[in-house]
C-alpha cells in the first residue's frame, strides 16, 4: 500500500542542492534545535522536488508553474490493452510481482518497498499497492497519484540501508547512467535485501529523446552484479519482438501510429508464438528481461563469468 510522506520522512535525506537537512514540517519540525519549513523545499502538484539540480539532466524549469510532464504518458488505448492481455510478459510480470510481494512479507514485517520510475504502474505492479503489509515509497521525475516525491534516480533522496526491497520497471532504458542508478539501489537497500528490475532488450525507441540504453539478458545480469540471482529469465520472446518491429515499420511507412498499429495487428499471431518456445530459445531474441535477486551481504563477490552466466 502507498505510505504517505509522514510515514516515511525519517528515511529522507537531504539533497545537495538543499543547505539544510531534510525534515517535512508535517512529521518533524525541527532539526539540530533549528525550525525547518516546507519553504526548504519547492513543490509540484503538492510533492515535493527533491531533486540535486547541480548533477542532474533535469533543470528548476522543468518544474515551472506552467509544470507538464517531460514525458505524455496517456491511458493505453482499448486495442493496446487488449493485444498486451496476449504477451507471455504481462503473465510473467504479474506473476513475478506477486512472487516477489510473497518473498518479502516471509521474511519482513511491514517491509518498505521502493519503488523506481512509479509515476504510472507497471504490468503487475498492483500487487504491491493493493497489499497492505507493504509500505510502498514510490517516486518518478515527475508527480502523480502513485508518487510520494519527485526524485532523480541517479541521487535517491533515502538513507543508505533503510528500504528492504526496491522496484524499478522499464526504467533504466531511460536514465543516463545505468550502472550509477543500480549503485543507488545497493546503497538504499538494507544487507539482504532484495531487488526486482525490469528491462527491455528487442524493443523500438518508445520514449523519443528519454531513451537511452538496452541490455541483453546477460547483460542485464551483469548490471545487478551486486545480487545473488533468485529468478531471472525473459519477459516476451522473438515473436513479441518481431510484432514490435512490424508494428513500428507500419507506423513509418503511414506516418501514424494508430493506422500502424491496426496494421501490424495480423502480428500478434507471433506472439502467441512465444508460448510454444522454450525459455532458452527465447534468450537470444528476447523483448526484455527480468532480474530479482538478494543483495550480497559482507565482502564476498563472486566472478561473474560470461559463459557462466549466459542462458541461452
Amino acid at each position: 500500500m502507498l505510505a504517505n510522506l509522514t510515514e516515511i520522512a525519517h528515511l529522507l535525506r537531504r539533497p545537495e542542492c538543499l543547505e539544510t537537512p531534510l525534515f517535512l514540517k508535517e512529521a518533524i519540525g525541527t532539526s539540530g534545535g533549528e525550525a525547518i519549513t516546507e519553504d526548504a523545499v519547492r513543490r509540484i502538484h503538492g510533492q515535493p522536488i527533491l531533486i540535486d539540480f547541480n548533477t542532474s539532466v533535469a533543470r528548476p524549469e522543468d518544474f515551472s508553474e506552467g509544470f507538464r510532464p517531460l514525458l505524455d504518458r496517456k491511458r493505453h488505448s482499448l486495442f493496446r490493452r487488449l493485444a498486451k492481455s496476449l504477451y507471455v510478459s504481462t503473465a510473467t510480470s504479474a506473476r513475478n510481482y506477486k512472487r516477489v510481494a510473497a518473498e518479502i512479507k516471509a521474511r519482513v514485517a511491514k517491509p518498505v518497498v521502493l519503488v523506481i520510475g512509479g509515476g504510472t504502474r507497471g504490468e503487475g505492479a498492483d500487487a504491491l499497492y493493493s497489499d497492505a503489509e507493504l509500505r510502498v515509497v514510490s517516486f518518478d521525475i515527475y508527480p502523480s497519484e502513485n508518487t510520494l516525491f519527485i526524485a532523480d534516480a541517479h541521487s535517491i533522496p533515502l538513507m543508505s540501508g533503510c528500504v528492504d526491497l526496491v522496484c524499478i520497471q522499464a526504467v533504466l532504458e531511460h536514465v543516463v547512467d545505468p550502472v550509477r542508478v543500480v549503485s543507488e539501489i545497493v546503497r538504499v537497500l538494507k544487507p539482504g535485501g532484495f531487488v526486482y528490475a525490469e528491462t527491455p532488450f528487442l524493443q523500438h525507441v518508445h520514449e523519443g529523446a528519454y531513451d537511452f540504453w538496452r541490455f541483453s539478458e546477460s547483460g542485464h545480469r551483469l548490471l545487478f552484479r551486486e545480487f545473488e540471482a533468485i529468478d531471472r529469465g525473459t519477459l516476451g520472446g522473438p515473436g513479441l519482438s518481431l510484432y514490435w518491429a512490424v508494428r513500428q515499420f507500419w507506423r513509418a511507412v503511414t506516418r501514424s501510429k494508430t493506422l500502424g498499429n491496426l496494421l501490424a495487428a495480423p502480428g500478434l499471431a507471433f506472439v502467441m508464438l512465444d508460448r510454444f518456445i522454450p525459455e532458452q530459445r527465447r534468450i537470444d531474441g528476447a523483448n526484455g528481461s527480468f532480474f530479482f535477486g538478494v543483495k550480497f551481504s559482507g565482502n564476498v563477490r563472486p566472478q561473474l563469468h560470461p559463459a557462466d552466466i549466459y542462458l541461452g
